[in-house]
């Protein structure tokens, strides 16, 4: 089952047959530690609209509302190498090496809705920043219980330049107006998300791929339930979270995003999430 956010309200997907929810609180509506259930009840008292072709008629906005975005960073082995050599200048070089290996993740704040964009959006890379790459990330959608009832896609714009100057810039090279993208839907499985599904990243400019990678979730060294265990220690979200769980492609030193760039990330069984660099 998939849930989109839209212009016209809260759309279902089941086997890429689509459906029109009466329901219009998508807070409340996502809320629900018995998501998929309630989906499945609900598809079955619901008249379809069309297939993937109706889909194309709907703008799709990104699937939050007053949910906040978190980030759960060196999941990785990759990121772990690439956050220790951008800061490596700086001191900050046995940092990530330390977090990788603890028992404590590293988690921080990254988004609310105003910040967020959707599939097709903009997304942005800052005025005073030199080094700004995308970084692909599996997405929790968490109940404010604290349980995880699906799955979405995630784009953690990055400024490496002002994070390796300094790791305790950190909130500045990741929270900015343009610096997530989220989407297209939420995946509601009847199970966690299979563990063979992968990560694809690609970057477009203009008609040439100028950079392409992909990954397995398998590859994160973390739980994704730990990560979630962690957040929720001290922290209370009345309308549930979103929890990007960490990137494992990361673009060479070299790169860097330019305007006008065109990110596209896909994961199996969710769809792709595409956004233009402003």
């Amino acid at each position: 089952m998939k849930i989109y956010r839209t212009s016209t309200g809260i759309v279902l997907e089941n086997n890429e047959v689509f459906y029109q929810s009466s329901h219009q609180d998508w807070d409340t509506y996502l809320n629900r530690d018995h998501l998929y259930e309630s989906l499945r009840a609900e598809v079955q008292a619901l008249s379809p609209c069309g297939g993937a072709e109706w889909l194309t008629t709907q703008t799709i906005l990104a699937p939050i509302g007053r949910q906040e975005i978190w980030a759960a960073g060196v999941t990785y082995l990759r990121s772990k190498n690439a956050r220790m050599e951008e800061s490596k200048s700086a001191g900050g070089g046995s940092f990530y090496d330390r977090v990788y290996d603890a028992e404590r993740p590293e988690i921080f704040f990254k988004a609310t809705a105003h910040r967020t964009v959707g599939t097709g959006g903009k997304v942005r890379i800052r005025k005073d920043s030199t080094w700004d790459v995308p970084e692909p990330e599996l997405t929790l959608c968490v109940t404010s219980k604290g349980k995880i009832v699906g799955y979405t896609i995630g784009n953690d714009m990055s400024s490496r330049s002002i994070e390796g100057e300094n790791p305790l810039y950190l909130p500045q090279a990741k929270s900015y107006d343009g610096c997530a993208g989220l989407g297209p839907c939420v995946y509601v499985p009847a199970s966690p998300i299979a563990t063979d599904a992968r990560i694809a990243l690609q970057i477009k400019r203009g008609d040439e791929v100028v950079f392409g990678s992909s990954i397995g979730i398998d590859q994160m060294k973390r739980g994704h339930q730990e990560l979630v265990s962690f957040l929720y220690r001290e922290c209370a979200f009345p309308d549930g979270c979103f929890l990007m769980t960490g990137t494992g492609i990361v673009p060479p030193n070299g790169f860097t995003l330019q305007s006008g760039d065109e990110v596209f990330i896909t994961i199996d069984y969710i769809g792709t999430l595409h956004n233009v660099v402003a």
